[in-house]
């Protein structure tokens, strides 16, 4: 290894403390020693500067465009922060073609996730760096069903029971938010993204 090199001891000094240049032979090895760390440094570089381009650029777009989906069906739970802060609609504004695409037909969400199960998750022709972030993906949209019993279970009108539904329908969205942009900028540079709760599980489905 390189680094036996780096540590292995140095030649005798006594040429430079005698100044007598016949009195120490040269080892022949020495170019041949330089030569082979120069070579094992050369490759070590290589070697990392591929780990961190090891990705494939459609595998990072096709991961990245994944956490779209359960931002997409989602979407409702941001009602009340979308209406009463400017900068959120801003930022939501440019979305909106692509999100009243996916509202359209109220089979859509389950018919991507079908699409992104079968056609993505359990397809070894994927990376597994796309099957695991498409699984990401999917648990957390499957998730989504917790805040929406508990808002069609318990629906009031007014009063202290609004104030919670408010509270909790703003939670899930801004967890929604964060999530896309977390996932979305990780996978763009390459990175595996571990979203909370999710990740475990994903890793479970994708072999």
């Amino acid at each position: 290894m390189a680094i036996s090199h780096l540590v292995s001891p140095l030649p005798s000094l006594a040429f430079f403390q005698t100044g007598r240049s016949s009195s120490l032979p040269l080892n022949p090895n020495t170019q041949f020693s330089k030569s082979r760390l120069s070579r094992e440094r050369a490759a070590t570089l290589v070697l990392q500067s591929k780990g961190d381009d090891s990705v494939d650029a459609s595998d990072r777009i096709i991961s990245a465009v994944c956490y779209f989906y359960p931002f997409f069906d989602g979407i409702q739970y941001g009602k009340f922060i979308i209406t009463q802060y400017q900068p959120f609609q801003i930022l939501i504004q440019p979305l909106f073609p692509a999100i009243k695409a996916f509202k359209s037909f109220p089979f859509n969400g389950f018919l991507i996730f079908i699409a992104l199960y079968f056609v993505v998750v359990r397809n070894s022709n994927f990376s597994r760096y796309v099957r695991f972030n498409t699984m990401q993906a999917i648990v957390l949209d499957v998730l989504l069903i917790f805040p929406d019993l508990l808002e069609r279970s318990f629906n009031p009108r007014d009063g202290f029971g609004l104030d919670v539904v408010m509270s909790l329908d703003s939670t899930v969205f801004l967890f929604l938010l964060v999530c896309l942009i977390y996932g979305f900028s990780a996978c763009l540079f390459g990175l595996t993204p571990r979203l909370p709760i999710v990740a475990d599980a994903a890793d479970r489905q994708v072999l």
